[in-house]
């Protein structure tokens, strides 16, 4: 298989221009004679579907919560990007663009990156225009600050809610619709499969998820927009519904599977506290610009902070970063908060954690100050480990955050299947080995709102579809496999539970397949996961029936898709014999301990093809060109 990017040519500035006029288009009069099907209801999805909708497409929009307004998106934080140059800082779409393939660690393609950042400009006006409360300044513009990887303010928040604020918009442009007729909405149902007719993707499977019916639905295109896979990790600051399925069935089903092993470590997070623990807390990365980061100079130090004198603190990230400080992107700042914390310099009772402290900021600019910039993180902060801020420095320790791997798709955001799209975290395309914090909602709504009625459109006016009903042989020979996996899962009756078997997967995948990785314990990894999930398929236990409402049978679905992607993650992660951004091999690094490219030999995509159970899956490559931002060392010093 050869992978096409469908990339345009000539000057990357006139690139998407270009392509949007060679797309073809589908009249208005013809667009309601087409069904198309979206997966997911977070900022991707509800925005996809609200301006398909609005464009007059028949749409059914799918979510497995019991209402849109719970996806995930909700729980982004800090704020989104845009190349707006408000402060008049030297920010520009070029500059946007820059930082990202930078900060990608020269991982992502040039001309879908390049896209993202003119089309963030046009975000902050849709949003503004439906009522999305940004802060603004005294005089009512609206304000801007930093996030990392960034020497300019570029993003636009709403306090520490803007994936909450954004995603209301989204959803009452969502809910217009559907008042209107042109959005079905579907919720607690769970996509299980894709239904793939002569090669092109005509429809899902589900399982409502109240009565246990399964269910099939047909339409001219499928669009996935179901977010990302960090919770194979089990401990994440995912949702605990949050999941790979949706994606990993596509997969199954011929959608190539693109660099599995990037995960996104955030380094602003609670630390762990005990094994009683489900999910992990974030705590945004706006943080980082009024809060400074620390630990002792002295190894082994346990006095409370207030008793540690300036001259014994290490101000770590400011001493080895002095252009960025403590802006320095993601993974830098999270492998240098594990680097101090491995020294024996952790503060907290494990040692896994550093300080992030206000107090020279409230010193600077007032508590109150700091209390409308981030007062309902701070009081989140409190709620969960009775300390205030305010008064004693957060303490907090890097976790799994965001995935940069995902389905391949070209750069009309369409898969290795035709007629499937994937928008948002679901699919690879835009981050690169790392993301730059407050770029995931960013890429969503650009997906959402002005990629995909173009490239939809295109593939619509291009295909000759005819009719497909429940009758047809694929229809049912995919409801069958849907069914007899539901029916094998229950058969099993086994002594362990599904979160058990979660539990150990997740302490696999981050002790081999986490912050970093070596050859030998990703092999050791592998081994370990084919073991555990020949156990799982005896052992597991999974009560009640698939007749009505069963999370037991949800999780046990989910969970067994995990492993197999698991095995692929660290598969992967061996392959790539590198460090680049989020996949840190510690047998490849600068000789101070920073990544280490081997661009002559990795300069790829590693796009994965589904070879049957048991197999091992054949690997892709999609070359990167380098034109206009050439790939060196990445330095934030």
């Amino acid at each position: 298989m050869t992978l096409d990017g469908k990339l345009p040519t000539g000057p990357i500035e006139q690139a998407w221009d270009k392509a949007r006029f060679d797309l073809k288009l589908v009249n208005p009069a013809n667009k309601r004679k087409h069904t198309i099907i979206v997966v997911g209801s977070g900022l991707a999805g509800a925005s996809a579907a609200a301006t398909l909708g609005e464009l007059g497409y028949n749409i059914k929009c799918f979510c497995f919560q019991d209402s849109p307004r719970r996806a995930h998106s909700i729980a982004a934080q800090g704020g989104i990007n845009a190349a707006k140059n408000y402060q008049n800082d030297g920010d520009s779409v070029y500059r946007l663009f820059y930082d990202t393939v930078k900060g990608g660690d020269f991982r992502a393609r040039e001309a879908n990156v390049y896209r993202l950042a003119q089309i963030s400009v046009s975000i902050i006006d849709q949003c503004v225009a439906q009522g999305v409360p940004f802060a603004r300044e005294y005089g009512g513009t609206l304000t801007n600050r930093s996030f990392g990887g960034a020497q300019v303010s570029r993003t636009f928040y709403a306090r520490g809610q803007t994936g909450q604020q954004l995603l209301l918009g989204a959803y009452q442009a969502l809910e217009r619709q559907i008042q209107a007729g042109t959005v079905t909405m579907y919720s607690r149902t769970e996509m299980l499969d894709l239904i793939v007719i002569d090669g092109k993707a005509r429809g899902i499977v589900t399982r409502n998820l109240v009565t246990g019916e399964i269910d099939t639905h047909i339409g001219d295109a499928v669009i996935l927009g179901t977010g990302g896979y960090g919770n194979v990790y089990y401990l994440s600051t995912n949702a605990k519904g949050s999941n790979v399925t949706a994606s990993w069935r596509a997969h199954k089903r011929g959608a190539l599977f693109a660099n599995p092993c990037y995960t996104q470590i955030h380094p602003t997070c609670i630390p762990v506290s005990g094994d009683y623990q489900s999910k992990l807390t974030l705590m945004s990365e706006s943080l980082r610009n009024d809060g400074r980061i620390w630990v002792p100079l002295k190894k082994g130090d346990k006095r409370s902070p207030d008793q540690i004198p300036e001259a014994e603190r290490d101000y770590y990230l400011e001493r080895r970063y002095p252009s960025f400080g403590n802006l320095v992107p993601r993974d830098v700042a999270s492998r240098n908060a594990k680097a101090v914390c491995d020294e024996g310099r952790g503060v907290g009772e494990s040692g896994l954690g550093v300080y992030l402290d206000f107090g020279d900021a409230i010193k600077r600019l007032g508590e109150h100050t700091i209390r409308e910039r981030y007062g309902n993180l701070f009081d989140m902060y409190q709620r969960i480990t009775d300390e205030n801020p305010y008064k004693v420095p957060m303490r907090i320790y890097p976790a799994i955050h965001y995935t940069m791997g995902g389905l391949w798709v070209d750069y009309n955001l369409q898969s290795t299947i035709p007629g499937l799209f994937v928008l948002g975290e679901a699919n690879f395309s835009d981050h690169g080995a790392n993301r730059l914090g407050a770029s995931a909602l960013m890429q969503g709504l650009s997906d959402g709102y002005f990629i995909i009625p173009y490239t939809v459109g295109n593939y619509l006016a291009s295909n000759k579809l005819g009719k497909v009903d429940a009758s047809n042989e694929e229809v049912r020979s995919t409801v069958s496999s849907v069914r007899q996996m539901t029916e094998k899962l229950l058969s099993i009756k086994g002594k362990r539970t599904v979160d058990s078997f979660h539990r150990e997967l997740g302490k696999i995948m981050w002790d081999e397949c986490g912050m970093s990785r070596t050859a030998e314990g990703l092999q050791r990894a592998i081994g370990q996961i084919r073991a555990l999930r020949e156990e799982y398929w005896q052992n597991v236990n999974v009560p009640g029936s698939g007749d009505d409402l069963n999370q037991s049978l949800e999780k046990a679905g989910r969970v067994a898709d995990f492993f197999e992607l698991g095995e692929l993650m660290c598969t992967d992660a061996l392959e790539r014999n590198e460090s680049c951004g989020g996949h840190f091999r510690e047998e490849y690094q600068t000789p101070d301990g920073e990544a280490q490219r081997d661009d002559e030999h990795y300069s790829y995509v590693a796009a994965w093809g589904y070879q049957g159970p048991g197999n091992r899956e054949e690997l892709y490559k999609e070359p990167l060109e380098f034109n206009y931002v050439h790939p060196s060392q990445r330095s934030y010093k």
